[in-house]
């Protein structure tokens, strides 16, 4: 009895230890790296949080139709290493950010540069870069 209770108990320990892995997905997989996209909008939100920080924004198109992206950052260390805090971006701020669109053609996209209105560009977080050069396109949504 007390070995079957050590093996569960170590098959329970090792499936927790591995549940951050299995749960994490890959940049390409997920986001389009052929399809450079840049979005100009006013933050919603900005959830300094684990696995990635997420920013949402309202992305107004050239007819004023509002579309809210969720875009994808580096996890927080990584952020506040760069020089990030919670309150780095707040609701209401303009922002640009350069970036891959989902694969899935929702409204989000893995952020690759992020500039705020007065031109300050930080550190996104994210494994790829945009090419040198790039003039991403903006979306058509």
């Amino acid at each position: 009895m007390r070995s079957a209770r050590a093996t569960m108990l170590g098959f329970l320990l090792t499936f927790v230890a591995v549940m951050p892995a299995l749960a994490h997905h890959s940049f390409n997989a997920e986001f389009d790296t052929t399809k450079p996209t840049t979005i100009h909008g006013t933050t919603v939100k900005f959830e300094f949080i684990n696995p990635h920080c997420i920013l949402t924004v309202d992305v107004p198109d050239a007819t004023g139709k509002v579309t809210r992206w969720s875009v994808e950052f580096g996890n927080p260390n990584v952020l506040l290493r760069a020089g990030w805090r919670r309150d780095t971006v707040k609701p209401g701020d303009a922002v640009t950010i350069d970036g891959f669109p989902t694969r899935d053609g929702k409204p989000a996209m893995g952020g690759a540069r992020f500039t705020l209105a007065d031109g300050r560009q930080l550190f996104t977080g994210q494994p790829v870069e945009l090419p040198p050069n790039s003039a991403p396109a903006t979306p058509s949504k």
